[in-house]
């Protein structure tokens, strides 16, 4: 299971599940249909869990990896029913293997995956519980670029700039972030930090995708920091006030970002001029107290996905601290202990959206979702 366990992570405080049915319903301006499910012949375990998902550059390809230490990628047309847009009831059942545009077979246990921007969705980035990052080319299913620089451990986070894409960032246990360029031959980084003092894990690094100076990361001292990348010596802000493991940290645009907690909570900050930030909002209603449970913007659309540890998905719209749809994960996971373990929304449209949704069994279920009529 793809869990955090650090000093900084207590055991999870126990969270009422009837908390969100005695919520007042908020305004959402969409119908979301569970449009697929993809899931192998017989019922897995732990050992299957979807830690990450990705859709290329072109947001027509998904990529997905974990604790099975394979890399599969789906053409999403091939997830969605040819009659979605007329018979919202139908739901398609897909098996991995038969679903899948390619597979590829992967040393060690993954924890991260990005697409490599400006290589026409050829070349894909991965982190894995050995402390390595490899580069895989999609067309030979060879890696063709390894790091292993974190002394061997784990790797939970890869990103790449979008201003210079040969410049990559890694986050690792190991307390560091460490930044490379795939045009040096040997291999030396051109930048290392060390957000927190007492050298607590990295969970998460993202550029910026808009193209600003800001990268931000995530660690398990309970904070998020933000990095100039033309000059990462110290950070130029702090983002503080979550009570445990920031594990995910996302762009919502140039100057905001969201981001997740094993306290059980999102929050939306505003970056200001000259540094510091102010939280703007907070998100509550799913259960999160251990475990990575994914994190995805949908920048257009206004809109916040993750998973949860009562096997729900949860989307949220940035401008509410409830949830305005929650989607329990009938993926086979049992009565037993399961999660949705890792989400991720397509960045294209404006009238519809998509959004892919992993499980710690290893199942994957695709939600389409269409504006009101009346909005």
């Amino acid at each position: 299971m793809r869990s955090v366990s650090s000093p900084s992570s207590p055991t999870p405080q126990n969270q009422n599940p009837e908390k969100l049915k005695q919520q007042s319903p908020l305004p959402c301006e969409w119908d979301f249909t569970l449009a697929s499910v993809v899931s192998s012949p017989t019922n897995c375990a732990a050992s299957d869990t979807l830690g990450v998902l990705e859709f290329d550059p072109s947001d027509s390809l998904i990529a997905t990896a974990g604790i099975a230490r394979k890399i599969r990628g789906y053409r999403l047309h091939n997830l969605l029913p040819q009659d979605i847009h007329h018979n919202a009831t139908t739901i398609t059942q897909l098996d991995h293997s038969r679903a899948s545009d390619f597979c590829i077979c992967t040393p060690a246990k993954l924890s991260s995956l990005r697409w490599k921007p400006n290589a026409n969705a050829r070349i894909l980035g991965s982190g894995d519980y050995d402390g390595v990052v490899t580069e895989y080319d999609l067309e030979m299913k060879v890696p063709i670029f390894e790091r292993d620089e974190h002394g061997g451990r784990r790797v939970w986070s890869v990103d790449y700039s979008t201003v210079e894409p040969v410049v990559g960032a890694s986050g690792s246990d190991d307390g560091t972030v460490q930044v490379w360029d795939t045009r040096c031959e040997s291999g030396e980084c051109v930048a290392v930090v060390q957000p927190s003092v007492i050298r607590s894990p990295v969970c998460c690094v993202e550029f910026n995708p808009y193209g600003g100076g800001l990268v931000a990361v995530g660690c398990a001292d309970r904070k998020a920091y933000g990095y100039d990348r033309r000059k990462m010596r110290e950070p130029v802000v702090v983002f503080e006030g979550h009570g445990k493991t920031v594990t995910y940290v996302k762009f919502v645009d140039g100057g905001t970002v969201v981001s997740a907690s094993t306290d059980g909570s999102l929050k939306m900050w505003k970056t200001e001029e000259g540094g510091g930030a102010r939280v703007v909002r907070t998100y509550e209603g799913h259960v999160n107290g251990r475990s990575f449970v994914g994190l995805s913007v949908w920048r257009k659309g206004g809109l916040i996905g993750c998973g949860s540890e009562d096997k729900r998905v949860f989307v949220y719209d940035k401008r509410w601290g409830e949830p305005i749809w929650v989607k329990e994960f009938d993926g086979g996971m049992g009565s037993g202990y399961g999660l949705v373990s890792s989400v991720c929304w397509r960045q294209v449209g404006e009238q519809e959206c998509t959004l892919v949704a992993g499980g710690s069994d290893g199942v994957l279920q695709v939600f389409v979702g269409h504006k009101k009529r009346s909005f």
